[in-house]
């Protein structure tokens, strides 16, 4: 996958130049790296939402765990995305859904996506997260006026096929409410959805799962993995760990050269964000959005954007496959670009952060949770395109739950639980990216 996971997309020893790093709250947690020969109930690769989620859930339960993170807590997408704790996660039409799993199976999942959304509001509770927890509600806005008759269609198939109430916005509704904007035609509003600073909801679910007992290893990159038949043998620079089980937890940053069960099976995809300065009152009046609603334009390769609780503006997009310092450059005017295009009153309004991060897709285009093993000894939760905060939250208790029996694999949606199936000719997925990123541009301007 050479130009998209270029090996600067790796180097966990490089800081994240992110207003979640500028800004979030100490971890007040020791994570030292792996040292010496260790052992465990269960290892846990990857220290961002679906791995201390999962970590969270086994020390709850009393299992001795222990989680190996390449770089910090959050380092990876879980410290990198635009904080939307929201509906999504998948990229599969629910019509499509249907017809492959059953509509059956598509509620759970449409239900299972709400209660993720409410499982992440329960844990800045529960634990006492600061995390600068926004407002409910997210609104999909028509980047163009052909976009407005499927708003509403879109309201009526959600309304009939999950109950789903949502309140379709004119261009008048969108100028009262404080959404206003040259480039926006119309709007779609839910209720579920939230905002949260990304970094500090990681870290506090760490400093959770280690009050719980699990043990935490930063600055443990995975270099080589053995099987044996008494367990797992996982290799970091520094020590040994030995584990009876495994969860990997790495979303689009999963090493397919160490574990070549993912190999072939997931596809990193790229999502820039910048963020501004405070902006001040009469500057969110003069361009007319006040809200602190999430939101989104109806791009397939989308904008999604969104108010800080202190004022500054977050604004992101996907696109872009090329994860070298000299793709980070060449992508950051274009996005800067998007941003004064639709938010034209902030043109002058200095960005003071920007970075990027690896979303991930499966070949299904759905997330997924099991077993990678017929001894069921090897786990996974991973691809949730681009909307991973609540459903990898709720994903790792899953998973977690499932490799103790806690839960069973016929309380999980269908959709969620299908074999985890390979890209064809998975060495050419950089072309099928680019490829998809060509044609949806053209879908994006009609």
């Amino acid at each position: 996958m050479a130009s998209t996971t270029h090996p600067h997309a790796f180097h966990f020893d490089r800081a994240v130049d992110s207003y979640w790093e500028a800004s979030a709250d100490p971890l007040g947690l020791e994570t030292p790296p792996l040292k010496g020969e260790e052992s465990c109930e269960v290892a846990v690769i990857g220290a961002g939402f679906t791995g201390l989620s999962a970590a969270l859930e086994l020390a709850e339960q009393g299992v001795d765990v222990r989680v190996l993170e390449a770089g910090h807590v959050g380092w990876g997408a879980s410290g990198r995305n635009g904080g939307f704790a929201c509906m999504g996660s998948h990229k599969l039409s629910y019509s499509t859904m249907i017809k492959r799993y059953g509509l059956d199976a598509t509620k759970q999942f449409y239900d299972t996506m709400r209660q993720s959304v409410a499982l992440v509001r329960d844990n800045l509770q529960r634990h006492g997260i600061d995390a600068w927890a926004t407002i409910d509600g997210e609104v999909t806005l028509a980047h163009l006026p052909s976009r407005v008759q499927e708003l509403r269609d879109e309201q009526a198939y959600l309304k009939q096929t999950f109950g789903d109430d949502t309140e379709f916005l004119t261009k008048d509704d969108l100028k009262a409410q404080g959404l206003d904007g040259p480039g926006f035609f119309a709007g779609l509003k839910g209720k579920v959805g939230f905002g949260v600073h990304p970094l500090n909801y990681a870290r506090g679910l760490a400093r959770a799962a280690a009050g719980a007992g699990a043990k935490i290893h930063g600055r443990s990159q995975l270099i080589r993995w053995e099987e044996t038949a008494e367990g797992h043998r996982l290799h970091t620079p520094e020590g040994l760990l030995k584990a009876g089980k495994v969860i990997v937890a790495t979303n689009g940053y999963t090493p397919e050269d160490v574990s070549t069960r993912h190999e072939g099976r997931i596809m990193p995809a790229l999502s820039s964000v910048i963020v501004t300065r405070p902006l001040t009152e009469d500057e969110r009046r003069a361009q007319g959005w006040t809200s602190d609603l999430l939101a989104y334009d109806s791009r397939r390769l989308l904008h999604y954007f969104r108010t800080l609780p202190n004022g500054r503006f977050l604004f992101g997009g996907r696109g872009g496959t090329d994860a070298s310092d000299h793709g980070d450059a060449a992508y950051r005017p274009l996005l800067t670009q998007a941003f004064r295009e639709l938010f034209p009153a902030w043109a002058g309004v200095e960005i003071t952060h920007y970075w990027r991060g690896f979303v991930c897709l499966s070949n299904d285009l759905v997330p997924y949770v099991g077993a990678l093993d017929e001894r069921k000894t090897v786990w996974t939760a991973i691809a949730y395109h681009g909307n991973g905060v609540a459903m990898g939250s709720w994903c790792g208790r899953a998973v977690a739950r499932l490799l103790t029996k806690k839960a069973a694999r016929e309380e999980l949606s269908p959709v969620l639980t299908r074999r985890l199936s390979r890209f064809p000719l998975p060495a050419f997925r950089p072309l099928y990216l680019k490829g998809a990123y060509v044609w949806y541009g053209w879908e994006d301007s009609r």
